[in-house]
């Protein structure tokens, strides 16, 4: 009985994961929750990525992943959006800075069906990398704030 239990609470736990909804808000990130359904907001953050002359470099799918499986989880997907101009500028000023590109935006799917999107601002993920080097990236990550928020900006509204 016991491991009946056991099992039970374990299947709980993974299927309240899989449902958790939203991200919640936290220091340093921008969440942004949307009427929007997932397959919506995914095809807008796409467009709007070209729109701002910024590079769609990765892109993951835990919900296509599952799906490829047989499993049918909430929509969950991860693009890192980067160019090559500024890749190049934030090599120049920080080699350790690097493992922070792309910058990652997240959109996820509610339970009721709308979506969220979310990501780590640029200034806060190349914050800890300021000041090691030649260049200024405290400007250049000022500068993909602004980038970022007009992609933001364009495929929530």
């Amino acid at each position: 009985m016991l491991r009946v239990l056991i099992a039970a609470m374990a299947t709980f736990m993974t299927l309240s994961a899989a449902t958790a909804g939203s991200v919640a808000p936290r220091n340093g990130w921008v969440v942004v929750n949307t009427a929007q359904s997932f397959s919506e907001l995914s095809n807008r953050l796409e467009t709007a990525v070209k729109t701002e002359k910024m590079g769609l470099v990765t892109s993951a799918s835990a919900s296509e992943g599952a799906k490829a499986a047989g499993i049918t989880i909430p929509g969950n997907r991860v693009v890192g959006v980067f160019r090559n101009d500024f890749a190049r500028r934030m090599l120049s000023a920080s080699v350790a800075a690097g493992i922070e590109a792309p910058i990652r935006i997240y959109v996820t799917e509610n339970p009721d069906g709308t979506s969220t999107l979310s990501y780590k601002k640029p200034s806060f993920a190349f914050g800890p990398y300021y000041g090691e080097g030649k260049d200024d990236l405290k400007g250049l990550a000022e500068e993909l704030d602004v980038i970022f928020s007009k992609i933001v900006e364009m495929a929530t509204k």
